[in-house]
């Protein structure tokens, strides 16, 4: 009878402690929320919007270049003229060498 008694005493202690766990669980899932936000926050407070404008000179990232990194090669290629900017965001560069395209801004 007292076996009995212990083992259901020890099942409710587990329980309780299992119930614990989740709520700790659950208080650090929703503290590392709150911290990514403010991180996130404070992160974009210090972004600048570009903005470009017809007849503005610029360089392009060449990302492929990133796959083989080299110390001498540089990533950027240029200078283009901005020869029109698109209402998403996109740009149409234009140079001597290579004519116009359109790249991402």
């Amino acid at each position: 009878m007292r076996l009995n008694f212990d083992l259901k005493v020890a099942k409710e202690k587990r329980l309780l402690q299992l119930c614990e766990l989740d709520e700790l669980r659950l208080e650090v899932y929703e503290s590392s929320h709150i911290y990514k936000e403010k991180a996130k926050k404070w992160h974009d407070k210090y972004l600048l919007k570009k903005r470009f404008e017809e007849s503005d000179i610029v360089l392009l990232l060449n990302s492929r270049l990133k796959q083989f990194p080299g110390k001498l090669r540089s990533w950027w290629s240029g200078p283009f003229q901005v020869a029109k900017v698109l209402l998403n965001g996109a740009v149409e560069v234009w140079s001597e060498s290579t004519g116009t395209f359109t790249a991402n801004g």
